[in-house]
């Protein structure tokens, strides 16, 4: 038993699961509240606008996953060469990949590099990617789950060598609501509110809460409309989540687009069109110059507010998302 493992006390030994390093491992999901609060059982992380990817380490091999189970080696060569270089050999650890614009960290931006395969392109390109590692699920032999969030944390700080691009991430105790009006100050995307003591729960969590200061999430694509003047690819994207397995129509939208999105983007859904509308009946649907097609790309979508029917105001496009499945999409409340 490595050193870091074999200075906890007894009681908390017992926790430790001695197992084969699995191939995967569900990440941990929080649950959105609008309810922000301080206390003294619970720390603050800042949220993160980026790609939820887990580093898996066994020996020499160093594999980047993704929420939903893909492999992102080819997408983040710097990530694994600083793996690599890691003295521990054997681990599994979560965290948020993330690109800046300034000091705020931008999904938009990460979207520069998230679709690149080509190596010379990536090791070329100006946007860098951080790692930022905020736990620690697997270690030496042993699945480490049970252990208490701050000493998972404990270990991760003293385990990784943390060099740029791989980032720890830090937290403040108890003062929820001082740091949450902070982050809003300075546009971050809000904070997770993490409970000190809890295990690593391989689902959505109340042990883990979002706050956030803007409202930004998942949506499905379902539909476009054809461009309008000199407007080349499409015009707006038409979205929804599913809500009891149907998919509801939240809305268009028009907005956050570079010619190369709409090239791009346009192409992809060209190949997945449908004769009928994906989604449920819906009075605000339009009809006119709209192409529907199949269920199957997510987008990111940030905007002011829900309406009262569930259509979103003021939205704009930030990217398109890998890591979650359009059948998981469903309106954050």
């Amino acid at each position: 038993m490595d050193k870091l493992l074999e200075n906890l006390s007894e009681e908390l030994k017992e926790k430790l699961k001695k197992k084969k390093q699995p191939d995967w491992m569900s990440p941990m999901l929080a649950k959105l509240t609008h309810d922000v609060f301080s206390d003294e059982d619970w720390i603050y992380e800042r949220k993160l606008d980026g790609e939820r990817c887990m580093i898996y380490k066994k020996e020499k091999q160093v594999n980047i996953m993704s929420r939903n189970k893909k492999n992102l080696n080819h997408t983040y060569p710097e990530i694994i060469e600083a793996s690599e270089k890691q003295k521990a050999k054997n681990f599994i650890v979560d965290g948020e990949m993330v690109a800046f614009e300034g000091k705020l960290t931008s999904f938009s931006e990460l979207q520069k590099r998230m679709h690149l395969q080509n190596q010379k392109e990536i090791a070329n390109h100006k946007t860098k990617v951080y790692f930022y590692i905020f736990d620690l699920m697997y270690f030496d032999g042993y699945d480490i789950t049970q252990l208490p969030l701050l000493e998972r944390k404990k270990i991760l700080q003293k385990l990784i060598k943390f060099e740029d691009p791989l980032r720890f991430t830090s937290h403040r105790n108890e003062s929820g609501e001082k740091f949450f009006e902070e982050a809003c100050e300075k546009k971050w995307e809000g904070l997770i509110a993490k409970k000190a003591d809890s295990a690593y729960a391989h689902s959505r969590s109340s042990n883990w809460l979002k706050f956030k200061c803007v409202n930004q999430q998942e949506f499905v694509i379902a539909g476009y409309t054809d461009p309008q003047g000199s407007r080349k690819g499409f015009g707006s994207l038409l979205i929804g989540f599913y809500e009891d397995d149907k998919l509801q129509y939240a809305g268009k939208v028009g907005t956050g687009y570079t010619d190369e999105i709409l090239k791009d983007l346009h192409e992809k859904m060209s190949k997945l069109e449908v004769e009928k509308s994906p989604f449920e009946k819906n009075k605000d649907l339009p009809s006119k110059n709209v192409h529907w097609i199949e269920p199957k790309l997510v987008g990111e979508v940030g905007f002011t507010e829900w309406t009262n029917s569930n259509k979103l105001r003021h939205p704009r496009y930030l990217g398109l998302r890998r890591d979650k499945k359009a059948k998981d999409v469903v309106k954050e409340t």
